[in-house]
């Protein structure tokens, strides 16, 4: 085998139209389309119940976003965040969007060279153009498999769909 079979057999594909995305299988997932995954860093996680979560927007996020240009926190590191407070919020060619904590935790750290050069983002999603890192259960409710997560793409592409061609309330 390969390396370019290994690592197809790593991720799984979710056709968007007629683009079609990639999703490394060993991440976890959250309902507002980041990706997350344990940081190379786990100094802080002070036992086993504890993870240093890192997280980045998934390729179905950058997609639908197009071009990433501008990333804003209203959070500092050392915040104590909830599940769903607002973070900061992106700026990109299709749309300005709030950033939601996806877990709740405390966080330790912002990625600064997305925040100089947000088109990392759009670039290498699952690797350079990490976001943030926050302390969290080792088990969070919120983080989603990757087949629970492909599960959920299928419902927010169809809502995506509707949405696009303004039959949201349909």
């Amino acid at each position: 085998m390969n390396e370019n079979e290994s690592a197809a057999e790593d991720t799984f594909l979710f056709a968007m139209g007629e683009f079609e995305a990639s999703f490394p299988r060993g991440y976890r997932y959250a309902k507002n389309h980041m990706w997350a995954a344990p940081s190379p860093d786990q100094s802080a996680a002070d036992d086993s119940k504890k993870c240093v979560w890192r997280f980045g927007l998934s390729a179905y996020a950058v997609r639908l976003l197009q071009d990433v240009y501008f990333l804003d926190w209203i959070v500092e590191p050392g915040t104590l965040l909830q599940h769903r407070k607002t973070i900061g919020s992106i700026e990109s060619k299709k749309a300005e969007s709030d950033l939601f904590s996806p877990i709740e935790g405390e966080l330790l750290c912002i990625n600064e060279a997305a925040m100089d050069e947000p088109s990392v983002i759009n670039a290498s999603p699952y690797q350079d153009g990490w976001l943030f890192e926050i302390l969290g259960a080792t088990t969070d409710e919120h983080l989603l498999a990757s087949e629970a997560y492909a599960d959920h793409l299928n419902e927010a592409w169809e809502v995506a769909q509707r949405t696009i061609k303004g039959q949201a309330n349909h």
